[in-house]
């Protein structure tokens, strides 16, 4: 099972037991956080997609840590015209452990589906 999530601008797959690098969230190492916009679910062949997001869902995961990517050199230049700009950028990131997919309500359509 996993879900598509949309944070930081970005969307994310996540899966319970992995990790995942994504944008800075502003919260300390250990520290628990939830996302609550999922775009889509998926279910082994089961999918349920969000209009704009499911209702109901809800991923929780604990952040790794806060940290900064490697280094990317951005050089602009404009040839015969002597305009040389070198600068470097890294990038923030949180590294966050997936630890559970609630689907409340993938849950209440099964048993909606069971009734019948």
């Amino acid at each position: 099972m996993y879900a598509i999530v949309e944070t930081g601008g970005k969307q994310y797959k996540l899966e319970e037991g992995r990790y995942v690098d994504m944008e800075l969230l502003h919260a300390e190492k250990d520290e628990k956080v939830t996302f609550d916009k999922i775009v889509m679910l998926v279910n082994g062949k089961k999918s349920k997609v969000g209009q704009p997001y499911v209702d109901g869902a809800v991923v929780e995961g604990t952040i790794l840590k806060n940290d900064k990517a490697k280094k990317i050199i951005v050089f602009k230049q404009r040839p015969k015209k002597g305009y040389r700009k070198k600068q470097g950028h890294r990038q923030q990131y949180s590294r966050v452990m997936i630890n559970k997919i609630n689907t409340k309500a993938g849950k209440k359509a099964q048993d909606e589906a069971g009734e019948e």
